[in-house]
């Protein structure tokens, strides 16, 4: 056995028992388990791991187990092309026109003009069967769970007097899913192997392995476009679009027999199986032709399979923990200290009493944990960041592609990466944002004559950055939307403000600068010198003016307003730190004091569009108008009061109910008001009970986010919620406990991360902060916000009155930790 593997097994091993007495070990058992009493009887059902890569939904059947499988880079298509739309430039100059006049019905049909192609797909990979002969017997003592601290499924289960057992993971060092099958008595295994696949492909046995070769489609029409009568086209005649893809299952058994026939493998006689599956693609990167450019599928797939072959269960499953729980335990939660536990309850039932009235701080929090737990299985891939599920979809048409929809929906998957203590994990995400500023610079180019970079609704993996539609058949109403290059640099900007990577932001802040470009080319002074965006939506919603007519493309949304504020704040913050670029600096700042102005409406809202119209959905899921509050930090409780009052007025116009993203995204916008309760409501509407077929969003049985259908933003913008109740740093301070709710009486976090690179943890008893702990992993000015004075252990500044509650300021060096605690009373 080579030493050094050996010697690497055992600190693996020694690590993983290490990090078992961390803080997020601790509590009751189950406090991070979700588990069930029965299988999967749908895929919501069914349990998600993940290596960052490969993906698969556990099923827990005895007798026909599922694995349904996932590989992050299979998408169809292929690189997009150039100069697509040559008579975009003349319909952008009608659309102007015709809105100058207010003639919004022109300027939304000319709209069209300024399309071009659809998305491409994410795509399924496969199947893999386990049929598992039991002789017909009854099963018992049922149990299908997945741990998230450790990232592992398991299934176990009684029949014919045997205990049987089966592990599933997928490892990020050993890039292969593992699932190990044992009895609890000599050679009671017996299994039939198969893989399938709905995208073409050849599935063989031999050899003792399991193959599935295939070919991804050249072109996937989005779900939602009904009149295509060919959605799924297989062959690019270029020979360039269409990505290879390669499924291996190798069994490893103890004993028994291991035989091939009809393109399945059997087991017969087993104590113990263990499969591993190894997957990859040809894709190459997002501007290489996946076909004849691509990788060598096989090359990848069969090495990664090899070298886990030579490292036996033990190892693998030792690496693998330690892995996860490197990430998983930076953060630990406990909410509402002192209620009853409810974690011996299976999930599905929980969740059912949880929506019908019932208590349960412990379901929170799991809930809370749990968006953390997807990200670390499905952010690890260079140029493939999680997408609007994941790396979990089973189908060749999935809802909206299962692409990177930029008008909220990829942003929100990365809104917890920083404060839940997860930042490497943004580098899929990054890695798009660099790709889409390649693109959308000829898109920026080719369709507008315009400087800079430009991304609009949809992206895919190929860094897709023009107005989708397929040349006028989209909606403008979400089709034409152009603000997608200057949301996306706030994600670079806030990886700084939380890492304080100088050279990160170095290299961002180009990217930076030209998404500024493109804005000062888009903005269009109006008849009062104000720069507005022309043409204008406010995704995906429309307004009524006139005698009752319905309106879409306008100009000077207050989302668009918003967003051209935020990046050029945040590109002037950044100049100041790399002292560079004074001369563009001065530029945009000029630019920025002409920016049309936020409103309040007759209602006392904030306005969505430019004059007060009102909406045709009043209710309606997106509550764009409100980005200046969150993610941005224009509008704040404390800096613009009237501002967050007319929000606040907003957010009761719109309502509480919603899609399962978009009650997530009101819980931090309630969080931002410093509304504890109505974020917590919202919370808890978030994690209502949802079942294949029902309407309203919520959580499914295995906590997966409800649009419906399942849509993995809101699980992750529920995680962010979360934090925003407990901590806030945006305002350049750390505010502790600023929107606790009154259910959360007693409790305490760890591992919580703040702008300026603070790590926090925080006790609180009766609804007020016990104490808290600060670690200064970067250094400089600490301002810590309270609701009531505090001291700092080795500090002699002291608490002062503030126009919300008490503040403290004190210079904090690099790698110390400080003790905040709560004042004593006089």
């Amino acid at each position: 056995m080579n030493p050094i593997r050996t010697a690497l097994a055992a600190l693996v091993a020694t690590l993983a028992g290490a990090l078992a007495s961390t803080p997020a070990a601790a509590g009751a058992p189950d406090a991070l388990t979700l588990h069930y009493d029965k299988p999967a009887a749908v895929w919501t059902d069914a349990l998600p791991i993940g290596n960052g890569r490969l993906g698969a939904m556990v099923f827990g059947r005895p007798e026909q187990e599922l694995l349904q499988l996932n590989e992050a880079t299979l998408w169809s298509g292929g690189p997009v092309g150039s100069n697509i739309n040559p008579g975009a430039f003349e319909a952008l100059g009608q659309v102007r026109r015709a809105l100058s006049g207010a003639d919004y019905d022109s300027a939304y049909a000319l709209a069209r003009k300024m399309q071009g192609r659809y998305t491409e797909s994410y795509l399924p990979l496969g199947d893999l069967l386990i049929r598992q002969d039991l002789q017909g017997a009854a099963t018992a003592g049922y149990r299908r769970e997945l741990n998230i601290r450790d990232g592992i499924a398991t299934t176990s289960f009684t029949a014919n007097g045997v205990q049987y057992r089966r592990e599933v993971f997928a490892s990020a060092p050993d890039q292969v899913i593992v699932v190990r099958l044992s009895a609890d008595q000599p050679r009671a295994l017996n299994l039939a192997l198969e893989t399938r696949s709905q995208l073409r492909a050849d599935a063989v046995a031999a050899d003792a392995m399991l193959s599935l070769r295939g070919k991804a489609p050249a072109h996937v029409v989005p779900s939602y476009v009904k009149s295509d009568t060919d959605p799924v086209v297989q062959d690019d005649p270029a020979g360039c679009k269409g990505m290879r893809y390669e499924l291996l299952v190798k069994p490893m058994a103890t004993d028994g027999t291991l035989t091939a026939q009809d393109g399945r493998l059997q087991v017969d006689g087993a104590t113990e199986v263990v499969l591993l599956l190894s997957a990859a693609t040809s894709f190459a990167g997002f501007d290489r032709c996946p076909d004849s450019a691509g990788q060598d599928q096989h090359a990848l797939a069969a090495g990664h399979l090899e070298r886990a072959a030579q490292r036996g269960y033990a190892a693998l499953r030792a690496a693998h923990v330690a892995d996860f729980r490197h990430y998983f335990d930076r953060v630990s939660l406990e909410l509402g200290q002192g209620q009853p536990e409810r974690n011996a309850v299976p999930t599905d039932r929980r969740l059912a009493d949880y929506t019908a009235g019932q208590s349960d701080p412990g379901l929170e929090a799991l809930y809370a944990q749990f968006g953390r737990y997807l990200l670390i299985s499905s952010s690890r891939t260079k140029d493939a960041p999680a997408n609007l599920q994941g790396i979990w979809n089973q189908h060749v048409r999935p809802p909206w592609s299962s692409n990177y929809t930029t008008n909220i929906n990829v942003q929100m998957n990365y809104w917890p990466v920083e404060s839940a203590n997860l930042g490497e994990l943004f580098s899929p995400m990054n890695d798009l944002i660099r790709n889409l500023s390649v693109t959308g610079k000829e898109t920026a180019a080719s369709f507008y004559h315009a400087p800079g970079w430009v991304v609009h609704h949809n992206s895919d993996i190929w860094a897709a950055s023009n107005p989708v539609g397929d040349f006028g058949k989209g909606d403008p109403k979400w089709a034409n939307w152009s603000m997608g290059s200057a949301w996306l640099t706030r994600h670079l900007w806030e990886h700084y403000q939380f890492t304080g990577d100088r050279a990160f932001l170095k290299e961002s802040y180009p990217v930076m600068r030209d998404a500024a470009r493109f804005l000062l080319a888009w903005l269009q002074p109006d008849a009062q010198g104000r720069l507005v965006t022309a043409p204008s939506t406010s995704p995906e919603n429309a307004f009524r003016y006139g005698d009752g007519k319905t309106g879409i493309v306008s100009v000077a949304s207050t989302m668009d307003m918003a967003i051209a504020r935020d990046l050029f704040a945040n590109l002037e913050a950044a100049g100041q730190v790399l002292d560079t670029d004074q001369a563009f600096r001065a530029e945009v700042k000029a630019a920025a004091q002409k920016l049309f102005p936020f409103q309040i409406g007759a209602k006392g809202q904030l306005l969505e569009w430019y004059q007060d119209f009102d909406e045709v959905e009043p209710h309606h899921r997106h509550v764009s108008h409100l980005y200046a509050l969150h993610p941005a930090r224009i509008i704040s409780p404390l800096a613009t009061p009237e501002l967050a009052k007319a929000a606040r007025r907003t957010l009761e116009l719109r309502g509480d109910e919603g899609t399962g993203w978009s009650l997530a995204w009101k819980v931090n916008f309630w969080a931002r008001l410093l509304d504890g309760d109505r974020a917590y409501k919202l919370f808890r509407d978030l994690l209502r009970l949802t079942r294949e077929g029902d309407s309203h969003g919520g959580a499914y049985a295995n906590l997966f986010d409800a649009h419906p259908p399942f849509q993995i933003d809101g699980n992750f913008a529920g995680t962010a919620g979360v934090i925003e109740m407990l901590l806030q740093s945006q305002n350049n301070e750390l505010h502790l406990l600023p929107a606790l709710p009154a259910a959360w009486r007693d409790g305490k976090a760890a591992g919580l991360v703040g702008r300026g690179n603070y790590v926090v943890g925080l006790t609180w008893k009766d609804g007020s902060l016990l104490d808290a702990r600060i670690e200064a992993r970067q250094g400089g000015l600490c301002v810590l916000r309270t609701a009531a004075p505090v001291t700092v252990d080795g500090v002699q500044a002291r608490s002062r009155r503030s126009a919300i509650g008490y503040t403290l300021a004190f210079s904090a060096a690099k790698g110390k930790t400080y003790l905040v605690r709560r004042a004593a009373q006089r």
